[in-house]
């Protein structure tokens, strides 16, 4: 008491000499009776004494505010905040709270608050950063207590305004302490702080942004969004009012915040890049660094952030124009109108936009380019899109920069990403669109051939999609040979490889249309080289599809007609390469799938089509070619009348078909690679002989030079050779004309014979029927009394075959001998009369001597 009776003592003076109101003196009795609970010692006094302060100066003075708060000035700066800060380092924690939001309300009720600055910011320095800087843990260890400062501080920036500046160090020492508090309110509101500080110092804060940047950087990624947006905010207040050196240290981290799940990031670094590029002290020297950071929002997935990013960027664009008028006078006045190939003319954007992208684009370029390959999914994606929107604006000014386009893009079309070959794709197409095909052919064609690739054909595709058809039509023919050489179109056998070239031609056929008439046969074989890639089943019907489009602009018709009128020429090309062919060469499976597919046009292509199968089915030959080629040929010879024979032409290559292919693939060679190629020339055989394309005649005269191999192949191993073989020998017999040779007559039926005792019982079925036939040609023989001996001995043998297992094997024969009884029944009935007796089951032999004796009395 004694010593703030002194302090009052000393005080009388001054408060006389400026004639204090009344109002002041009467405040200052009021709180020198509280001011003393301040000093106890006990925590209940001090804070009971806080509070009737906190009620003292939270009651409104009758005065008005202005009167109060120039009476408040005095007892406010003298006897108030000195003791009110000494209470911020009270032991208690409730006091010190209590301490800050008194020193809060004086600040606002007292007339000069930046009076309190030279006391007010080194106390708060001291509980928020400690007496070092370098002091990580504050000495405030409530984190309640920290806000309330740091709201405190906030509070004392805005109040003080450029006062502040004399006390810019420890205002900035406070914030790179705050700014990495443990408690995210904390950080929100030191945000808030420091760009309340840039914007209250704006002639001397740039002398102290920059070491505000590295903690605000090392927020950036707090696990808070507010949190974020608040930093990202404050960077950009901190930036706009401080150095600009700082720019290069922030943008990594904003592009990063680009990536961020939360739209409300990444719309406020678009906030805060749009409001760079517009008030920016040195906007000119970062344009090629802001630029790319705004455009990528153009392509964010909310709505609402494109539409802002879009609405800034018009008027950075508008701004920089207004602001080189004089440099854009020609422009200005000669307004050329939108490309009338421009993919959206009616948003084009301005012309301040795209000169900015122009003259920016040559250091922006590397940088995506280099960023279009990166590991990381979601650079890859944004570089890509980015891309897109920087040729939209560069428009034909691109063309200077193309052969490095044009190699980063043959790279992200590789991409696994789907996102990144869509806008790359996008980007080619735009790259088609405002460059002469004249110069991105030339580039691009000496990539493919240098390594022909998927993604390099999915380039050349958009390419040609975005071109206009005025502009490519001269260069079709070019495109179409290039596409067509062996180099491209068998550049891989991969299934991505075979689609992109399929985009190719639609493409082209798409752009260009009717002009395509004359390059129908290149495409085609471009089509055909895509259905034959061994692992691209599901291209079949695309491939169709294309096909027929290209059928109707070439020639008005289907794609059968495309077949007749170009399945020659193609054959033509394949024939110069068939001596070389393998079973693993490119054009021995454009050959099966011309084949395959021709229909009704291979009847007017037998004297190209017949050769190749002649020279590629010779015994020196690869086996597994001949292999492919014998299960091709037997698919094309039983729908014969549709295919080989659909002109009625075939019979004129017969003598070639038989002697020259099947019967030299029908000598039994040792080997099971032999087996099989024997087995599928019996295959085409048959398929021949039940095509019915061949009259009785031709058969005929076939006949004499296929018996003798057909009866070596009933031997083979394989079951269906031998089936097929036993067919073939059936048809042989029952085709009407003269006779077999009688040497060559006898020796079929004991060949035939041998059958029934297949482990078959279906060979067994068709050697029985063809055992049949042969006894009806000996019955019509006018010699067959010469083959009595040979008739007996066949009856013996068909005998036994009434008792066997299989009873369908039992009723075979038995109509076999019903049919044969014609010739000797009187021997048939001796022969059947002899072993009945030691059948197990005698029904059939049975059945045989009633037929026999109903027909004996007739005859």
């Amino acid at each position: 008491m004694a010593a703030l009776a002194a302090a009052e003592a000393a005080a009388a003076p001054g408060r006389a000499e400026t004639a204090e109101p009344a109002e002041a003196a009467e405040l200052s009795r009021a709180l020198s009776r509280l001011l003393p609970g301040l000093e106890a010692d006990s925590k209940l006094s001090r804070r009971r004494a806080l509070e009737a302060l906190q009620r003292a100066l939270e009651t409104p003075r009758p005065e008005g505010p202005d009167a109060d708060a120039a009476a408040f000035q005095g007892p406010w700066a003298c006897l108030l905040l000195p003791r009110l800060l000494r209470c911020l380092a009270d032991p208690a924690e409730g006091c010190r709270a209590l301490a800050a939001h008194l020193l809060g309300l004086g600040l606002r009720r007292a007339a000069r608050p930046r009076d309190a600055l030279p006391r007010l910011l080194p106390a708060l320095a001291a509980r928020l950063a400690g007496p070092e800087p370098a002091r990580r843990a504050p000495p405030e260890a409530c984190e309640e207590l920290r806000l309330a400062l740091v709201q405190l501080l906030r509070l004392a920036v805005d109040l003080g305004g450029a006062a502040l500046a004399p006390h810019l160090d420890d205002a900035v020492r406070v914030l790179r302490g705050t700014l990495l508090d443990p408690f995210a309110a904390v950080r929100r509101e030191s945000c808030h702080c420091a760009a309340a500080l840039a914007r209250a110092t704006p002639d001397h804060f740039h002398m102290q942004s920059e070491s505000l940047i590295g903690p605000l950087m090392q927020s950036i990624s707090h696990q808070h969004w507010k949190v974020r947006v608040a930093v990202i905010e404050a960077t950009g207040t901190v930036i706009q009012f401080g150095s600009g050196k700082s720019v290069d240290d922030v943008l990594p981290h904003f592009a990063q915040r680009l990536f961020d799940d939360v739209p409300q990031v990444r719309q406020a670094v678009t906030r805060v890049v749009g409001g760079w590029l517009l008030g920016l002290r040195d906007r000119y020297s970062f344009f090629h660094k802001l630029i790319p950071l705004l455009l990528s929002s153009l392509d964010d997935e909310m709505p609402h952030i494109v539409q802002e990013a879009a609405g800034l960027w018009e008027q950075v664009g508008l701004q920089w124009q207004k602001e080189n008028e004089e440099d854009l006078k020609d422009k200005l006045d000669f307004a050329t109108p939108p490309p009338a190939h421009h993919p959206s003319p009616e948003t084009r954007p301005g012309l301040g936009c795209r000169e900015l992208v122009f003259r920016n684009l040559c250091k922006i370029l590397p940088a995506i380019c280099h960023d279009v390959t990166d590991w990381v999914v979601g650079t890859r994606v944004k570089a890509a899109q980015l891309l897109t929107v920087l040729l939209l604006h560069a428009e034909d000014h691109v063309t200077q920069h193309l052969e490095v386009l044009l190699r980063t893009l043959l790279l992200a079309c590789a991409d696994e990403e789907p996102a990144v070959v869509s806008s790359c794709t996008r980007s080619a197409e735009l790259i088609g669109t405002f460059v002469s095909p004249e110069v991105f052919l030339k580039l691009i064609w000496p990539m493919l051939k240098k390594s022909p690739c998927a993604s390099g054909l999915l380039v050349l595709a958009s390419l040609v999609r975005g071109c206009p058809r005025e502009a490519l039509q001269p260069h079709l023919k070019a495109i179409a040979t290039e596409l067509a050489g062996p180099r491209i179109r068998q550049g891989s056998e991969n299934h991505r490889y075979g689609e992109h070239l399929l985009l190719c031609v639609q493409a082209v056929v798409s752009v260009c249309r009717e002009d395509c008439r004359g390059c129908g046969l290149q495409l085609m074989e471009v089509l055909v080289t895509v259905m034959a890639l061994a692992d691209a089943p599901g291209l079949g019907h695309k491939v169709q599809e294309t096909m027929d489009m290209l059928a109707a602009v070439d020639s008005g018709g289907d794609s059968q007609d495309l077949y007749r009128e170009h399945v020659g020429p193609v054959l033509e090309r394949l024939a110069e390469s068939q001596r070389d062919w393998t079973v693993h060469s490119p054009e021995l499976l454009q050959f099966c799938v011309l084949v395959t597919h021709a229909g009704p046009a291979l009847g007017e292509a037998l004297p190209h089509l017949v050769p190749i199968l002649r020279s590629c089915l010779q015994p020196d030959r690869d086996p597994q070619m001949r292999l492919k080629l014998f299960s091709v040929l037997s698919r094309v010879l039983l729908r014969a009348q549709d295919t080989v024979d659909s002109q009625g032409q075939f019979h004129s290559h017969l003598d070639t078909m038989i002697k020259d292919i099947l019967v030299p693939n029908l000598q039994w060679h040792a080997g099971r690679t032999a087996a099989a190629i024997r087995t599928a020339a019996v295959s085409c055989l048959w398929a021949l002989l039940s095509s019915e394309v061949l009259s009785a005649t031709q058969v005929q005269d076939v006949r004499e030079r296929l018996v003798p191999q057909i009866l070596t192949t009933l031997e083979e191993d394989s079951q269906t050779a031998r089936l097929l073989s036993c067919r073939i020998m059936n048809t042989l017999l029952v085709s009407p004309g003269g006779a077999i040779r009688p040497d060559m007559f006898i020796k079929i039926y004991p060949e035939l014979l041998k059958r029934l005792d297949d482990v078959s019982n279906e060979v067994r079925l068709a050697a029985a029927s063809a055992l049949a036939t042969w006894l009806e040609c000996v019955r019509e023989d006018t010699r067959k009394s010469s083959y009595q001996s040979h008739i007996q001995f066949l009856y013996k043998e068909l005998l036994v075959y009434l008792d066997d297992p299989e009873s369908a094997v039992q009723d075979a024969v038995l109509e076999v001998l019903k049919a044969g009884s014609v010739l000797f029944p009187d021997l048939l009935a001796r022969e059947t009369e002899a072993v009945i007796h030691k059948h197990r089951s005698p029904s059939r032999c049975e059945q045989l001597l009633q037929h026999l004796q109903a027909r004996l009395p007739a005859q």
